[in-house]
């Protein structure tokens, strides 16, 4: 029965009580309905709703009559209606995720599980605008005019930087061979995003564009016909995703420590991760006090896919990549 003083109606019905919400003729599916105007009511109803224990279930009869609250634990029937309304609520949370469609995952050995390579793009050049009517990742060959009109350096808006980094990469057998654990990409904005290492970047730069668009409006990017993520937002700073153990190397071409790639990760420790950090912007050079080693790779300026395909050989020699 209804708590003391509550004035509410109810009996028994297979051992789930049944109580009537109000004394007056009132249909309850209006409560549910979709206008705004009857959320409070509802609210206050619900919160009228007082047991001796705890109640697990509450459902609207399908006449819209009765609030059914079921104080025991679920029938085989109830439990599946439960199993039902996930399915049901796991669809349309399917449906609003957004999709990558035409970027399958692409396989993987996983033969090398540790120790791993984790590569961070710092200053990548990712810049939402609105031009004309539609939104655009600003690029300086389509865009040059709409920046100069708005006192910015077109030379600084290089998309194409951080898509040849990415290709690079994740088009490696280092990468194929299952080493690569994460990518991290960080926006000169400083919006920092995840890249799974299964993921086939598109082959060229128009749907890349395209794809980092709806990334940075939408913060992520299913996988075509699944829930798993391939591209996310995620919170800074970098440092809270990079293993204890690792030792974090940048690269610039201004550091005075000049080395040979392949010696350089052959002195690395065996059970050590390395942490790869490059920049992905025209010129300058990455400032990150995380990072262990400043090397430079080469006597001459490199570019960043340039230089991660450099990494990505010295390390496959020391791992036997072939």
């Amino acid at each position: 029965m209804a708590t003391k003083g509550s004035g509410m109606k109810s009996n028994s019905i297979n051992g789930v009580k049944r109580y009537m919400v109000s004394s007056q003729q009132r249909n309850t599916a209006s409560l549910v309905g979709p206008k705004k105007h009857h959320y409070q009511q509802k609210i206050e109803l619900v919160q009228d709703l007082t047991f001796p224990t705890a109640t697990s279930r509450i459902k609207v009869t399908p006449n819209g009559e009765f609030l059914i609250a079921s104080e025991e634990e679920n029938t085989d029937a109830e439990t599946a209606i439960s199993l039902e309304d996930s399915e049901e609520k796991t669809e349309e949370e399917r449906e609003e995720l957004p999709e990558l469609e035409g970027i399958p995952i692409a396989p993987s050995a996983q033969t090398i599980k540790k120790p791993g390579v984790i590569l961070v793009l710092e200053k990548a050049s990712l810049e939402v605008a609105k031009v004309g009517k539609n939104y655009q990742i600003l690029n300086s060959e389509e865009h040059a005019n709409f920046l100069r009109r708005n006192n910015k350096n077109p030379a600084d808006y290089r998309p194409d930087i951080v898509y040849q980094a990415l290709l690079s990469i994740l088009d490696s057998p280092l990468n194929k061979a299952g080493c690569l654990r994460a990518v991290y990409v960080k926006t000169d904005k400083g919006v920092l995003f995840e890249v799974k290492p299964y993921v086939r970047i598109p082959r060229t730069y128009k749907r890349f564009a395209g794809i980092m668009l709806q990334l940075l409006q939408k913060l992520s990017i299913a996988a075509v016909g699944k829930r798993e993520k391939l591209l996310r937002v995620i919170k800074n700073p970098v440092t809270q995703y990079l293993p204890l153990n690792s030792r974090k190397i940048g690269f610039s071409h201004s550091s005075d420590k000049l080395v040979e790639m392949e010696k350089y990760v052959a002195g690395v420790g065996g059970d050590t991760d390395l942490v790869f950090v490059v920049g992905a912007m025209s010129h300058g050079k990455i400032e990150c006090d995380y990072i262990d080693d400043f090397l430079s790779i080469s006597e001459y300026p490199l570019s960043a896919a340039w230089c991660i395909a450099r990494v990505c050989e010295a390390v496959s020699k020391k791992w036997r990549v072939l």
